[in-house]
């Protein structure tokens, strides 16, 4: 919060806005007070005197709760003549919130802001149509328990939800490319990322097992009837069945209301950053249907909402009339665009959650729906969201297709470009390009046994989950860390390496690259920083070794021992001190892959080989054989 006062009569607002601070404090809300003293340079400081005793005067006052010691919720007092503009202005830009003095008290000020716009009045509902359900062909699916079992020969996991029934946690699939992805749950939330599961977040991650709160919404309505519902169990549960099939880089669902059928088949590219969304609607009465279909998603671009929806700004593309966002404040990936697409044609939107959520209301009841188009509204200091309709016209038979994009580029040119390309794609040909190239991988291998449960689960299943979820993602439903693990990732990549050897081979690379000379390493890192933990945990110091000895002997490359890879360098850990996050440097110092194994191998500090070491080649080989024997 940011005061400005340039004169003595405004003392009772520096009064009032002191006690606020108290308030937010006792109440355990960590607030920045900055009073900035704008009276003109003088010898006389009466002004600053007033601020400096009053704030003295309350921070005598015994103290609990939030900003009691270093940190965030204190009071600083700054004057106007000995701060330059630029400082001035980044303190008007950061703040929150900015009051003035010289416009009076605290509600006074509040009572200037625009007022919230109100709810649309709901429209009175025509009578209901009859609700046509089709009859749903369950599939046949090994190992059924009630809820969910597996089809396509053990290529899909399949729930079927009936009377109620939900799953007892989020069944999800991970779905991901190396810079992208997004994971589901059979009921249908989940959350979209690029580049980083938990740093760089599009929409929100709850890690809820018990709400398993949707940030990502299709909504259906009828147009005639008013009646509202969702091609997912997630956030409108009506009467039927839901189908959820979690594949090889897809999940579809399937569900019948209200004489509509609907499929959503939701997959990302082999490349590039967009989360496609592929709705199909079958009319299944001898009607004429009048629907709308709005494509919802909450914005975050960043760690959590929580910290970043105050600071997401919005706006409509001109071009392609997508909602674009971007968060300012995100410093590890800045200038990012995100970006939510319906298709060309004509239709309504808005960015602002409040108008579309209604104030207080909740995903299964939007007020936006009730609107008969939705405002438009998009910018900055809004509750961020993307929320995007469309009016269709169904005949007695017909099917209709729509497809929503969501996903973020390094500028908005970049995004513009990503979202034509998408949309001039045959959205057949790419999941069929998705599910051919996860056949090529995970087909490498295939195993028969009298176990036909272990057949499923070795034929693809745990292969996938190493690749899409473990490597590429780094994110499951109740952890979402973005993160390399050392030993973790050096495990992962060794199911790799009889399939994908060079995904092995990257990777060993890379993660010999986060040692330190005196041969520990970073037990996880960031890798679009480099940040990591620096830690006295033994156990990683073996993997790499490991790793390098198991690659070698699958695929006889022996050369990469040769490879040149530079140390780290940071503060030691104190004694005492079990880890320390920091960002390291690189140093100068470089070593072969086999010194970066041995090294981590080496119980006692390293002590560097003298100049009388043997010849190279004879050298080379010996300390290979102790050093494979060492590992066996």
């Amino acid at each position: 919060v940011l005061f400005l006062i340039d004169d003595t009569d405004g003392a009772p607002q520096l009064a009032e806005i002191l006690s606020a601070h108290e308030y937010w404090r006792m109440h355990s809300l960590a607030v920045d007070l900055v009073i900035l003293n704008e009276r003109a340079s003088s010898y006389v400081q009466d002004l600053q005197g007033l601020i400096e005793s009053a704030i003295r005067s309350v921070e005598q006052r015994p103290r609990t709760g939030a900003g009691d010691g270093p940190g965030p919720g204190r009071i600083h007092a700054l004057r106007a003549d000995l701060i330059s503009p630029s400082a001035r202005a980044l303190l008007l830009a950061v703040a929150g919130v900015v009051l003035s003095a010289s416009r009076g008290g605290i509600g006074q000020q509040v009572d200037l802001l625009p007022p919230i716009p109100a709810a649309p009045a709901p429209r009175p509902p025509p009578p209901a149509a009859p609700d046509v359900e089709a009859p749903v062909a369950l599939p046949t699916l090994e190992f059924f328990n009630g809820l969910g079992g597996f089809g396509a020969n053990g290529r899909e996991y399949v729930t079927v939800l009936r009377d109620g029934a939900t799953t007892p946690a989020p069944w999800i699939n991970v779905i991901a490319n190396p810079g992208f992805g997004f994971q589901v749950s059979a009921e249908g939330s989940g959350h979209v990322w690029a580049e980083n599961s938990r740093e760089n977040q599009l929409t929100p991650w709850t890690n809820d097992p018990v709400t398993d709160r949707p940030g990502e919404v299709i909504y259906l309505r009828d147009l005639d009837s008013g009646a509202v519902w969702t091609p997912t169990a997630l956030p409108i549960r009506t009467r039927g069945t839901y189908i959820a099939r979690h594949g090889f880089g897809y999940s579809q669902f399937e569900h019948a209301a209200h004489g509509i059928a609907a499929s959503m088949v939701q997959f990302v590219p082999v490349e590039g950053a967009v989360k496609i969304t592929r709705l199909q609607l079958h009319n299944l009465t001898g009607q004429v249907r009048r629907l709308s279909v709005t494509a919802y998603a909450e914005w975050v671009l960043g760690p959590s909402r929580g910290a970043t929806a105050a600071f997401v700004a919005t706006e409509i593309d001109r071009d392609t009339g997508a909602i674009l966002a971007r968060n300012p404040w995100n410093m590890a990936f800045p200038g990012r665009v995100a970006f939510a697409d319906l298709g060309p044609g004509p239709g309504s939107c808005t960015a602002d959650r409040s108008e579309f959520l209604g104030q207080g209301g909740d995903l299964a009841a939007p007020a936006g729906l009730q609107a008969a188009r939705l405002s438009g509204r998009c910018g900055p200091a809004l509750d961020p969201c993307a929320a995007l309709q469309r009016e269709l016209t169904l005949a007695p038979g017909a099917t209709v297709e729509l497809v929503f994009l969501l996903g973020q580029a390094e500028s908005a040119d970049a995004a513009r470009a990503l979202i034509l390309r998408t949309r001039a794609a045959d959205p057949e040909m790419l999941l069929t390009a998705i599910t051919d190239h996860w056949a090529a991988l995970l087909t490498a291998v295939q195993v028969t046994s009298p176990d036909r449960a272990m057949d499923i689960m070795l034929n693809g299943w745990l292969l996938y989950q190493t690749l899409a979820c473990r490597v590429w993602a780094r994110a499951g439903f109740y952890q979402a860390s973005g993160a390399y693990g050392f030993r973790d990732q050096l495990q992962d990549g060794m199911a790799l390496t009889f399939s994908r050897p060079e995904m092995t081979r990257d990777h060993l690379l890379r993660a010999a690259s986060r040692q330190f000379p005196e041969g520990d390493v970073q037990h996880w890192w960031l890798p679009h920083s480099g940040q990591g933990v620096r830690t006295r945990i033994s156990d990683d110091r073996v993997w790499l070794g490991y790793g390098v000895a198991r690659y070698i002997s699958v695929t006889g490359d022996a050369g990469l021992l040769d490879a040149p890879i530079a140390f780290l360098e940071g503060p030691a850990l104190q004694p005492g001190a079990h880890d320390d996050f920091f960002q390291p440097g690189v140093a100068e110092e470089t070593a072969s892959l086999f010194e970066h194994c041995a090294r981590g191998l080496a119980r006692e500090p390293w002590v560097r080989r003298s100049a009388s070491r043997p010849r190279a080649s004879r050298g080379r080989r010996s300390r290979r054989c102790s050093w494979a024997a060492t590992c066996s």
